[in-house]
Parts: C-alpha cells; structure tokens; sequence
C-alpha cells in the first residue's frame, strides 16, 4: 500500500466517529429547553420563567 491509500483509509475509517462526536456536543441547535405547564388559573410568565396566578374581574 502506499502512504497515500494508507492515509485515506485512516481518514475514512476515522471521520464517522469525529462526525458523530461533534454532534453530540451541543451547541446553538441544542438548547437546554424544558416543557412545562401551569396549574388552573395560573399562566407562564415568559420573562421569570414562573407560573402567576390570573387576575380576572
């Protein structure tokens, strides 16, 4: 074999697991998110992130 079909066959052999691996890090597509809902007579505040009671009347 020559340097360079041994060199892309080690490339070959090595580039799914770097794929996979960069992936898995995380980043700006995957965002720590949550789902949450609030009890009757009570709605998300968007911006504490909190449950509030609604104030009707």
């Amino acid at each position: 074999m020559t340097i360079k079909t041994t060199f892309a066959a080690v490339l070959l052999t090595v580039l799914p697991g770097l794929a996979f691996a960069q992936d898995c890090r995380g980043g700006a597509m995957h965002e720590d998110t949550t789902a949450m809902s609030c009890a009757e007579g009570s709605m998300m505040d968007h911006e504490t992130g909190t449950c509030v009671p609604l104030v009707t009347g």
